[in-house]
């Protein structure tokens, strides 16, 4: 058994979408199948990561689970809580893709490091 993960759904895989933007669930889809790599890389240093991740994940899904149609791209959400006045507010949607993206840009640059040979975890992260 090998111990790669295979992603469900890459995020280089996403179609985005012309005019509307990046599609929403597959876009969760993604973000879902790193959660298993968090645990592979240290199921302790990463868990406040993996909360985190998860969490926002949850928060963004909720909204889209509301009206799929209506919040089928990450961009029409963000749009619907910027007119509707709630963008900024605690527990948004739009304020949990803001965290998710720091998450992941995060982890990209632990991974970074890793791959280039980084040994030490704290000095990676």
């Amino acid at each position: 058994q090998s111990s790669l993960l295979v992603l469900a759904t890459r995020f280089s895989d996403i179609e985005l979408r012309e005019e509307e933007g990046i599609p929403t669930e597959e876009f969760l889809e993604s973000c879902y199948a790193i959660v298993p790599v968090l645990d592979k890389l240290g199921p302790t240093v990463f868990a406040p990561v993996k909360m985190d991740f998860v969490g926002n994940i949850k928060k963004i899904n909720q909204k889209f689970i509301t009206n799929k149609e209506e919040f089928d791209t990450l961009q029409k959400i963000v749009l619907h809580e910027v007119n509707a006045g709630v963008a900024q507010v605690r527990n948004s949607a739009t304020e949990a893709l803001l965290w998710l993206k720091r998450g992941l840009k995060f982890l990209k640059g632990f991974l970074t490091e890793v791959k280039n040979g980084e040994k030490n975890i704290q000095t990676a992260l």
